[in-house]
């Protein structure tokens, strides 16, 4: 392409004072590219637009002095968006499409003889819907039955053995002849924690002896979660537990204290193996080994 300056030979520059200067991006504007040397000859001044627009198969974007040709999609790639004076052609990967293969089937001459279907016998059966209608209601009734009973059992298990209406610590004692049968002491599995004399010491010494005592009431009265404590000792000797709630109402005297003080009332016989042995019924054997410390006379060491 002939331009129009003869001594500026690059067609984006044009003669300004006898020097060949760049034409002026600013001048550039989408779709546009610059005219030969700007338009601009070294002696008749301007002869035509500084920009004229880009040629077919050309584009530019604003950022190019000449309009770019436009780029064609290789192989294995197709056109996403065609190409304009203002943008380039965008080229994405070439989907692969699978095309469905038809089955040609000859025709072949055939007879169809429809078949009707046969009524299943239902003598002597019982439907599914007609099942589940009739046995429906004994389900949940034997639901209801279930969580009845368990209610029952768990309110039995709360209020213990004996249960009395008026609170009192004498009519709520257990009579002598539950102790008779919840207080038998066996030695077996507490001979390597009690010593025979503190085993066979009457069950007063524990009231006794004040320090063992006090010990025995921090770890039993206490109601801590999943540890079973003073109230599962009343319970196995058969107070209501009316009367364990009476006790631990007190807020002045221990419900282990008051539990104990009702066994030695009634039964002065009983010994420390006595309660050691309920100790170890209900898993407290850190209690068992508070007994192990009471002192008793003439105990040969």
């Amino acid at each position: 392409m002939m331009g129009y300056s003869a001594k500026c030979l690059d067609l984006t520059k044009y003669l300004d004072r006898g020097e060949c200067v760049d034409c002026q991006m600013k001048w550039i504007k989408p779709g546009y590219e610059f005219s030969p040397n700007c338009g601009f000859s070294d002696t008749d001044g301007r002869r035509e637009r500084p920009i004229r627009e880009c040629p077919p198969a050309h584009y530019n974007n604003g950022t190019f002095k000449k309009c770019q040709p436009c780029t064609a999609c290789g192989a294995g790639y197709e056109t996403e968006s065609a190409c304009n004076s203002t943008s380039d052609t965008v080229c994405r990967p070439q989907t692969t499409t699978r095309t469905p293969t038809t089955t040609s089937i000859s025709p072949v001459s055939m007879t169809v003889s429809t078949v009707q279907p046969q009524p299943v016998p239902t003598q002597g059966f019982i439907r599914e819907d007609t099942l589940w209608r009739v046995g429906l209601p004994f389900v949940i009734l034997a639901c209801v039955m279930l969580v009845a009973l368990f209610i029952f059992i768990c309110r039995r298990r709360k209020r213990g053995p004996h249960y009395s209406h008026k609170i009192s610590t004498e009519a709520l004692s257990p009579s002598n002849e539950d102790f008779a049968v919840l207080w038998q002491p066996e030695s077996k599995g507490l001979e390597h924690i009690l010593s025979p004399g503190v085993y066979s010491a009457p069950l007063q010494t524990v009231l006794d002896n004040l320090d063992v005592l006090e010990e025995l009431v921090i770890l039993l009265d206490p109601e801590v979660q999943s540890v079973k404590n003073t109230r599962h000792l009343a319970s196995r000797c058969s107070y209501s537990s009316s009367w364990i709630t009476y006790t631990y109402s007190m807020k002045d005297k221990s419900p282990l204290k008051a539990m104990l003080e009702g066994v030695t009332t009634k039964h002065p016989e009983w010994t420390v193996g006595h309660l050691a042995k309920l100790l170890r019924d209900i898993d407290r054997n850190d209690a068992i080994a508070v007994l192990a410390k009471l002192k008793v006379k003439n105990e040969v060491v």
